[in-house]
């Protein structure tokens, strides 16, 4: 899990979709500052979004926070793809 700061009131909804828990919003020099933890699989990508959602305004940085749970059906889906990797490799 990592925290996240994010510049740009669009970027929220775009977070919501990664799993993203928000920890708060602050206006700063008109923009929104939006602190929320996004698990690092969903944040790979979020460089490339923000810069759509902002129109190249946004920007962010981000920290390890901590390791948690992976939830259920996604670590349904992982356990499955390694086992059809491993299957594969075997063959």
């Amino acid at each position: 899990m990592f925290q996240l700061q994010a510049g740009g009131e669009r970027g929220l909804g775009d977070l919501n979709s990664r799993r993203g828990r928000l920890q708060g919003m602050e206006p700063a020099g008109g923009m929104t500052t939006i602190k929320a933890e996004v698990p690092m699989s969903e944040i790979l990508t979020y460089s490339q979004s923000l810069t759509s959602l902002t129109g190249g305004r946004g920007d962010y940085h981000m920290a390890f926070a901590r390791y948690e749970e992976v939830p259920a059906h996604i670590a349904q889906k992982v356990i499955a793809e390694a086992k059809k990797e491993k299957e594969e490799a075997t063959v």
